[in-house]
């Protein structure tokens, strides 16, 4: 058994007063006076921002510019799969919209925080900042963080404001900034991820204090978006709303390789019966994802020492996953399992740059989830081609439903989950192609904020041309 420890890096250090990130870009912004071409850089909490609508030039010339987006998500600093998912749609929608993007930045008191020793650490390459305008970002205790972004947003004047809302440490600035933005005249979408981050509930008064604030949210936002139909129909009924102001927008897939190509493009490797039908063939097992009690690894474990050993197949595990929530039931059980030299056991948050050579590692993914709405891990499952089982609850139905190598298996039952297994070994020898595209996101955005100024337009009694979709670079 190879246990690897828990730290990764050091906390960043925090420059506010460095300036936004310098780089080849057509875009321009104006600093005392100064044009300096900019990579879209951040803007940072002591760095006075000048929109390039100050002018009556460029407010004039940008009338008859596309429709103005700002996306509110997560940033890296406690980097998470909303921190990906912000930089994908943003991504997504700038081929249509002009977008801009107000990040939450320091989401709690770093003691706090379940994933404290790799808070700042360098783990992604991603930014916003060097795709559109970024405010990044916000903190906790607001001051000044919060009235700064209230400031870049009112100088972008976005049309629509689009929340991302995964956790209840961000609703006291999300209810602010959801405040400005109406008050701008901008229209606001709601775009669910959880009701409330399971670890949350379980502490004492936080649902209690988040629910009323969360309730008062949801009535002030003129539309929804979620990731499937289950969570359409579990949050109508939980919080009373409109079906008609609810729409199903499919998550968008997470590339795991530095050039975004597709897996197939990377070749497959032959099956091992191929190249050694005589010898024992290894097939490796990957747990991608935090360790938390709702993401079932302790299932896989048993699952794993369920499996049959009769002398074709040794069975390995890779389990790679950040442990929150004090949830150690998984390790106990590796530990604890007769087959413990046959699994490797990676205990952290691991990097963008190790992504790669922990999939490529893998013959199957395995999901064992008793809940959930989406996942991460599937679909950079799915981006990869790799053959996923993946347990039947809520959302991850209709995620992967239709991709040729997912076996669906039911929650809690390890016997299930290795059968599972075992049948996923027939679909190693072929490419499954992902079924999801971030330009279904593009597409399905452009029609509901085609709807939301629409329907604005009749109330006002103004009149603008329909909206047209440009191609897509992923076509």
């Amino acid at each position: 058994m190879n246990i690897v420890g828990s730290e990764v890096g050091s906390e960043a250090p925090l420059s506010p007063d460095v300036p936004a990130s310098m780089g080849p870009h057509p875009g321009k912004w104006d600093r005392g006076g100064v044009q300096v071409a900019m990579s879209f850089g951040a803007v940072s909490l002591d760095d006075e921002y000048v929109s390039p609508l100050a002018t009556p030039e460029a407010a004039e010339e940008s009338s008859e510019a596309v429709l103005r987006v700002c996306v509110v998500g997560s940033g890296t600093r406690f980097v998470s799969g909303i921190s990906y998912y912000t930089y994908y749609l943003s991504d997504a929608l700038q081929e249509t919209f002009s977008v801009s993007v107000v990040l939450m930045r320091r989401l709690l008191p770093r003691r706090l925080y379940p994933g404290r020793k790799r808070v700042g650490a360098h783990i992604t390459d991603i930014e916003t900042s060097s795709i559109v305008p970024t405010f990044d970002g916000v903190d906790w205790f607001a001051v000044p963080s919060l009235f700064r972004a209230a400031r870049f947003l009112r100088q972008q004047q976005p049309d629509v404001v689009v929340f991302q809302w995964w956790t209840g440490t961000v609703l006291h600035s999300f209810l602010y900034l959801l405040r400005v933005a109406r008050r701008s005249g901008a229209s606001v979408v709601l775009e669910f991820h959880e009701d409330q981050d399971s670890g949350e509930t379980g502490v004492p008064l936080v649902e209690r204090l988040v629910r009323p604030g969360l309730r008062h949210l949801i009535r002030s936002a003129q539309h929804y978006v979620v990731h499937s139909q289950w969570d359409k129909d579990r949050l109508g009924t939980k919080f009373a709303l409109d079906p008609d102001r609810v729409t199903v927008i499919p998550h968008g897939p997470y590339p795991i390789y530095e050039d975004k190509g597709p897996a197939k493009e990377r070749g497959i490797p032959a099956p091992a019966a191929a190249v050694a039908p005589a010898a024992e063939e290894d097939v490796t097992i990957l747990f991608f994802g935090t360790i938390r009690p709702y993401k079932g690894a302790e299932d896989l474990v048993e699952a794993f020492n369920l499996l049959p050993r009769n002398g074709s197949i040794r069975w390995r595990l890779l389990a790679v996953g950040e442990t929150w929530e004090g949830w150690e039931l998984p390790a106990e059980k590796i530990r604890d399992s007769a087959f413990a030299e046959d699994i490797e056991f990676i205990n952290r948050y691991v990097t963008d740059s190790e992504l790669a050579c922990l999939f490529d590692r893998a013959d199957i993914v395995a999901l064992p989830y008793h809940r959930a709405s989406a996942s991460g891990p599937l679909h950079m499952t799915m981006h990869r081609g790799l053959p996923v089982v993946v347990t039947n609850v809520g959302g991850l139905f209709e995620a992967a439903a239709d991709y040729s190598g997912t076996v669906f298996v039911p929650p809690a039952n390890p016997q299930a989950i290795a059968d599972g297994i075992v049948s996923a070994l027939e679909l190693r020898d072929q490419h499954h192609a992902d079924i999801h595209t971030w330009d279904v996101s593009r597409i399905r955005y452009a029609s509901l904020i085609e709807r939301i100024r629409s329907a604005h337009d009749k109330a006002t009694g103004q009149r603008r041309d329909v909206l047209t979709l440009q191609p897509s670079r992923q076509a």
